[in-house]
């Protein structure tokens, strides 16, 4: 197969969240994570994420799917479930931290030490994460792919 004739995948840019009420989202997330407010638009507000970022969109168009799923890396994963506790806010089971939102939309919190998903140093500096570290499995998954020197 020829790849030079598709294009290649590179990332997320962002992620479209739907919601009843945009304002409603912002307290209820911002009771939970430390976030920066990009801006806003018309019923829409996006919350940063360094090189990424988070829509939230009003008006909710679809029922809620607890399947469909997207994973929200952190610094601190027990600072999240400790959030979500206070705020009474349902654990969904298994062996991660999965909970849905007031919408139902579903999110899966990983610890940014565990996974192979990198910042590049630049980005980690500019949002004053520079002081995040893989762990050595992480690092060991990053180097299989070739991927590990500038962060080791």
């Amino acid at each position: 197969m020829d790849h030079s004739a598709k294009a290649r995948l590179v990332g997320i840019n962002h992620i479209a969240l739907e919601v009843d009420d945009v304002e409603a989202a912002l307290d209820f997330f911002g009771q939970i994570f430390d976030f920066t407010l990009r801006g806003r638009h018309h019923g829409m507000a996006f919350i940063d994420l360094g090189d990424q970022f988070i829509n939230l969109s009003e008006k909710r168009t679809q029922p809620p799917d607890r399947l469909r799923h997207f994973g929200l890396v952190v610094d601190d994963r027990e600072k999240v479930r400790q959030a979500l506790t206070d705020l009474g806010v349902e654990l969904l089971p298994g062996q991660g931290l999965d909970f849905l939102d007031p919408w139902g939309n579903h999110f899966q919190v990983v610890q940014y030490q565990d996974i192979q998903f990198t910042k590049a140093p630049d980005v980690l500096r500019g949002m004053g994460l520079d002081h995040l570290k893989k762990t050595s499995e992480a690092l060991d998954e990053l180097a299989r792919k070739g991927m590990a020197p500038d962060i080791r």
